[in-house]
Parts: C-alpha cells; sequence; structure tokens
C-alpha cells in the first residue's frame, strides 16, 4: 500500500503530495535570525531533536543526559565526541557557554530554562508532546520540516521524512502479509505498575500507521500514555490480545510477577500472551518512531 492510499488513521498528512507541499513551505519558512550562514555548532535538550539533528547531517556539539542515551534511544549510536550537559532540569550552563553553540534546541518540557539559554545563543524551542494535544506523528515531521528549515537542511529534512514514511509503507505490507493479534503495550514501573501507551502518543500513531491493533482503547494523556495498576490490565477482554513489555525490565519484575496470584489471574500470564521487545524512546520523534516500526514489524513476523 503506498503513502498516498487512505490508511486507518486521523490527522496524519503524510503521503508524497505532502511531502512536496512541505518542502515548499519549508523553503518558504523565515529563518532564525542567527546570522548569513545556517548553524552547526548546535546543542540540545531534548533527545528526539538531537536524534533529528543527527539525521539531518548534523551533530550536537553536546546534548542533556548524554549517559543515558544507549539505554532509551540506543540508535543511532551517539559519537563519543558529545559532551554531557547534565540534567535536562538542571544543566551544566558554564559547559554550554565554553562551547560557544550558535543554536540551541528545546521543548516545552525545559521551557523554564529558556530565558537563562537565551543569554547564550538563540534558542529554537520545537513543540511535539504539548498539553494542546493532538497526534504526535504529525506534529513530529512537521518539527523536523522545521529543524531542517533552521539548521540549513530542508531538503535532507525531507528526504528523512520521505524514508520514515516509505519505511512504515514497508512494515505495513509485511504485517498485513502474516497478520497481527492487538497489542497492549506497557512499561514496567514495579511488579504492581505499568505505564501503558495510549493515543495520542507516537507509539500509537505508528502501531495504527503500520497496521496493528491497540488492545487498549482507552486515551492518555498529551504524552502517550497512563500509569495503571496491574490489575487493570483485566479490562482488556480480546482473548486474541498480547501484552507487550519494553526494555529496560527491571530486574525483579518477571521473578515477583510468577510468584504474584494477582499476576497468574490475567490472561497475559499464559504462555506465549507476554513478549519483551527492544525499548525504543516514547518520547522521541521520527528516528524513535522508525525504530519502533521496526521492532513491532519483526515481532508480527515472528510471532505469526
Amino acid at each position: 500500500m503506498s503513502a498516498e492510499t487512505m490508511h486507518p488513521i486521523t490527522a496524519l498528512p503524510f503521503g508524497r503530495r505532502q511531502l512536496l507541499t512541505g518542502l515548499a513551505t519549508s523553503l518558504l519558512a523565515p529563518r532564525l535570525a542567527i546570522g548569513s550562514q545556517a548553524p552547526q555548532r548546535i546543542i540540545s535538550l531534548d533527545y528526539g531533536l538531537a536524534s533529528t539533528a543527527m539525521a539531518l547531517g548534523v551533530v550536537p556539539k553536546a546534548i542533556a543526559a548524554s549517559a543515558d542515551w544507549d539505554r532509551w534511544v540506543i540508535e543511532p549510536p551517539l559519537p563519543p565526541e558529545v559532551a554531557d550537559l547534565g540534567s535536562p532540569w538542571e544543566v551544566n550552563f558554564e559547559i554550554i557557554s565554553e562551547l560557544q553553540p550558535d543554536l540551541i534546541l528545546n521543548t516545552p518540557y525545559g521551557g523554564a530554562l529558556t530565558p537563562r539559554l537565551q543569554e547564550i545563543a538563540p534558542v529554537l524551542q520545537l513543540d511535539v508532546y504539548t498539553a494542546d494535544g493532538g497526534d504526535v506523528l504529525p506534529k513530529a515531521v512537521a518539527a523536523t520540516r522545521k529543524l531542517g528549515v533552521a539548521l540549513g537542511r530542508s531538503a535532507e529534512a525531507e528526504q528523512f521524512i520521505l524514508e520514515a514514511d516509505t519505511l512504515f509503507d514497508t512494515c505495513r505490507e509485511r504485517i498485513a502479509k502474516v497478520g497481527s493479534q492487538p497489542v497492549a503495550m506497557v512499561y514496567f514501573m514495579d511488579p504492581r505498575h505499568v505505564r501503558i501507551y495510549t493515543s495520542p502518543g507516537l507509539y500509537a500513531n505508528v502501531l495504527t500507521r503500520i497496521g496493528m491493533k491497540n488492545a487498549w482503547t482507552a486515551e492518555g494523556n498529551f504524552w502517550g500514555f497512563e500509569t495503571i495498576p496491574i490489575e487493570n490490565l483485566a479490562t482488556i477482554t480480546d482473548p486474541e490480545a498480547r501484552l507487550i513489555a519494553f526494555d529496560p525490565l527491571l530486574p525483579d519484575v518477571m521473578p515477583i510477577l510468577e510468584r504474584s496470584p494477582l499476576w497468574q489471574t490475567l490472561p497475559f500470564a499464559r504462555r506465549g500472551h507476554l513478549t519483551v521487545l527492544p525499548g525504543s524512546l516514547m518520547f522521541g520523534m521520527l528516528n524513535d518512531a522508525m525504530r519502533f516500526a521496526r521492532i513491532m514489524t519483526d515481532y508480527a513476523e515472528a510471532s505469526a
């Protein structure tokens, strides 16, 4: 199925015609007032923006919480020369000043830091996860285009969006060949509570885009999740539903669940109804959406 064919997901303007329209729009969009040359020395307070910049060919000089990149983002690998700014809530302003960035990437999540950051360099704040709601995937596409404009890499941004769109089509076709059961997607906060992934989040958007069904139909917060006790998983009544848990899995979760009478009453305690898969950044952008799509497609084929 091509990207121009209607997909069963709303508000995802993600076909070839839209890509060309986006390119024309981005070329006409105003650039940041940061000089005549496109910024090259950038830093990022957000993983999704950092990975997007890397996809467009610009490696940040530093990012917040780089020590946890391999745990949550995983791919692409973070180059060793990228400096660590520390916690995204308490970044090291001394390091930022020393690096002399010509652009700082931020999100509303770190918006409280923007006034201080603006004293050092121009700040580009891109809004993907915001309280006004709406599906995350098209917002990630729009943010990718804006970042492409700011970095002087609009063509690279359009190519990256096209690559993502093509990958989603390929995943959808692969899954259609083998079929798939509905899946509930969780991260275990502890042995009694899970973060379950919902609309309008990135996981839910991509799942629908590649032709799989989310077994958890309630909508969550604008980040795309809801935190629930594990007994609430009993409200999923579809007998074909499977539970997907994502790494990193806390080491005590499975041993405690195996001894838990409560867990044993749930349908997901049956053999083959729970699978642990590699993680992908749920608060990310297109790079993370593509990783998630590949993981879920491989799962669908392996479990067919």
